[in-house]
């Protein structure tokens, strides 16, 4: 009797064709869900006919409230290396394996430079007008050269920031709770003497830090309070890390430039959601890990991780 797998979240409904899944045709049924199933209840009862579920990134919870009703999965298979919304302990309980895939950081820095660049040349807003017989010219791009790049974290997406920012001629500063001056000077960055400083003196600032107890509420009214008028902030991390109110009430009241988010404290974003509709916001709707490169080693590792797991010998297992 075939296996059979469910592939969540499968948006573009590509999963199934940007990897070879031939392999495991012969012993595994694959059905992929292009919505998104945010209710355990529904989740459960959709869920219980499957022995293996791939999952794409963190945006569905597997608590062990969620894996004791799914007493037919054996395998669940995760996107990237660390997901924090898995009960590990729960699955290994039920007998369920995890595994993980690898991930490019490739995909989010080029995102982060997308996000700034069209909030910098007014891209959407040029490009609506042109498109809809607007007027010719509406805005006055602001300049990178010469400017300042503020790095809320300096790893490995953070320094690739860096470097594009250093390419297109800016100063560039950083600033996380361990970031050392040795390795700042490594990176060819100025080591912020504080978050407050790197908030105020910076024309730019992008978060590319990991979501903690730390950094969970970061940038709060206070910091953004610090932002220049002028100030772009971009955010391709995670949503929590700033505070999703304070930044609504300054884009209303236009205390910073604009701000670019490909996060959100709710995802998919419900319809009526004030992100949906907030002025001076360039958003995309969690867009920094999808790419085809990704996609492909995401999808194409799965193969490989169910290909193991019948074998009889699991690899990448999470944690």
């Amino acid at each position: 009797m075939r296996l059979r797998c469910a592939v969540l979240d499968d948006f573009q409904r590509v999963a199934t064709g940007i990897a070879d899944w031939s392999p495991v045709a012969d012993d595994v049924e694959v059905v992929g869900f292009d919505t998104h199933i945010a209710d355990e209840d529904a989740l459960a009862e959709t869920l219980a006919g499957f022995d293996i579920v791939v999952t794409l990134r963190e945006r569905v919870p597997f608590p062990g409230s969620l894996i004791t009703r799914l007493p037919r999965l054996k395998l669940l298979v995760a996107s990237g290396m660390r997901n924090s919304v898995i009960d590990y302990a729960a699955a290994e309980a039920h007998g369920v394996t995890v595994c993980g895939t690898a991930s490019s950081s490739t995909p989010p820095v080029e995102l982060s430079w997308a996000l700034l660049l069209g909030l910098a040349r007014g891209i959407v807003e040029e490009s609506n007008a042109l498109r809809a017989g607007g007027p010719w010219q509406s805005t006055v791009g602001a300049d990178l050269h010469g400017r300042r790049l503020g790095l809320l974290g300096l790893g490995k997406i953070g320094s690739r920031v860096a470097r594009v920012g250093l390419a297109f001629g800016m100063h560039v500063g950083a600033w996380s709770q361990n970031l050392t001056k040795e390795y700042a000077d490594e990176v060819g960055v100025e080591l912020a003497p504080s978050k407050e400083d790197l908030l105020r003196d910076s024309d730019f600032v992008s978060v590319h830090l990991a979501l903690s107890d730390r950094t969970r509420g970061l940038l709060g009214p206070a910091e953004l309070a610090l932002l220049k008028p002028t100030a772009y902030l971009v955010n391709t991390s995670r949503a929590a890390i700033v505070d999703q109110d304070a930044l609504l009430a300054a884009l209303h009241a236009g205390r910073i430039a604009g701000a670019g988010v490909d996060v959100f404290d709710l995802e998919p974003l419900p319809a009526e959601h004030p992100m949906r509709t907030a002025p001076r916001l360039l958003a995309t709707p969690h867009l920094g890990y999808v790419s085809q490169a990704n996609y492909r080693t995401y999808y194409g590792q799965a193969v490989e991780n169910i290909q193991a797991y019948l074998a009889g010998s699991p690899v990448r297992l999470l944690p």
